[in-house]
């Protein structure tokens, strides 16, 4: 009777692109049902909380604008649903971008695993800053903020919206929720897992506190400015990724790293500190969305303060390890090899012990002296 061999080979492990595009193709799936549900009546309703945005206000006609009516927003519990569902589409983005632009580029730069999973992180984040950039200096720009700073803090509360601003903050909210399960699909390293939840943390609390505290003129100046200096960072480091001798989007990034915080400081005093400081209406109402007291704005600036505090201190501290690597790669090429002479004098020097010391095992060895005398 034949005994079958068990076989020794291991079981097929699947590759990061099929898991990564498996949850894209079940993401998609899910982000298709909300959509199939507006072309039913039965479902149209609570497909709309997901799809589009809530709690819309219709303004009359001004005699200022008297052309047509505008159309405010205002935040509420079902902006959560919608996030929700802008978190699904931002995965399937993520997963186009990874799929179709990324993963072609590694597989021709023939990356270490470490350099991969950064080219990976900075290629995707550079992606959104730019895109938030853009689309956030459209909306400074439509709204005349630029022309009128006074706009960050006058007629606060700013808790109407329109539809720009509300869709620009839902959609900030959804994608940085979007990275929590992305650090599954990615196989993020446990060591790693520590630093991206303290990243994503600050910017959920931030966003989420600026749109919920109605300070969301002050929240998009101050995104649009910490974005543009964050694409700038992680756009230098692909193009260190392609050619490592390319260091000077560092150095233009470590200099506008420091005016960016500067600059949010300012801003920040400038706007809590003094404009809502000095504004007639200090009472807080939770039906207006006023949160202009002295409490509010303390922890507001404090916790602005203590985060620009935290990103100096890990800037300082990585500019340190690169002065540190760099002196560490241009300590070697500083020493010299010792000069070798040639003829006589060469051979006498070898004679004599290293570079002409004496040794124990050259001629004038006291051995040697003693061979002599006898």
């Amino acid at each position: 009777m034949a005994i079958r061999k068990k076989s020794s080979k291991n079981p097929p492990v699947l590759s990061h692109e099929f898991v990564l595009q498996n949850h894209a193709d079940i993401v998609s799936c899910v982000a298709m049902v909300f959509l199939l549900g507006l072309m039913f009546e039965i479902t149209a309703k609570v497909s709309i909380i997901f799809v589009t945005l809530q709690y819309n206000v219709t303004l009359p006609a001004t005699e200022e604008q008297a052309t047509e009516s505008a159309f405010l927003y205002y935040y509420g519990i079902k902006d959560l649903a919608t996030v929700f569902f802008y978190m699904l589409v931002a995965i399937i983005i993520h997963a186009i971008i990874q799929e179709y632009v990324l993963d072609k580029i590694n597989r021709r730069m023939h990356f270490s695993k470490t350099k991969h999973s950064k080219f990976n992180e900075s290629g995707q984040l550079s992606a959104f800053y730019l895109f938030s950039c853009i689309w956030g200096t459209f909306i400074l720009i439509s709204e005349n903020y630029i022309s009128d700073p006074t706009i960050l803090w006058r007629a606060y509360p700013h808790n109407l919206m329109t539809f720009q601003m509300k869709f620009f903050y839902i959609s900030q909210l959804a994608y940085w929720f979007h990275a929590f399960p992305e650090l599954y699909f990615q196989k993020t390293k446990k060591e790693d897992i520590p630093r991206q939840l303290v990243y994503i943390g600050l910017y959920l609390f931030h966003i989420a506190g600026a749109y919920l505290l109605n300070l969301n003129h002050l929240g998009l100046v101050l995104l649009v400015l910490h974005y543009f200096v964050e694409f700038l960072f992680h756009i230098s480091r692909l193009f260190y990724f392609s050619d490592e001798k390319y260091q000077k989007g560092f150095s233009l990034w470590a200099v506008l790293f420091v005016l960016g915080r500067l600059l949010t400081l300012i801003l920040s005093v400038l706007t809590v500190g003094f404009g809502l400081a000095r504004a007639e209406n200090q009472k807080l109402d939770f039906s207006t969305g006023n949160f202009n007291v002295l409490a509010v704005r303390i922890a507001v600036l404090a916790s602005i303060c203590i985060t620009q505090a935290f990103m100096m201190w890990k800037f300082i501290n990585f500019q340190l390890r690169r002065w540190r690597e760099h002196s560490a790669f241009q300590a070697p090429a500083v020493k010299k090899k010792p000069p070798v002479t040639k003829g006589r004098s060469s051979r006498k020097g070898t004679e004599n012990g290293v570079n002409g010391t004496v040794t124990s095992n050259g001629a004038d060895s006291p051995r040697n002296r003693k061979e002599k005398s006898s």
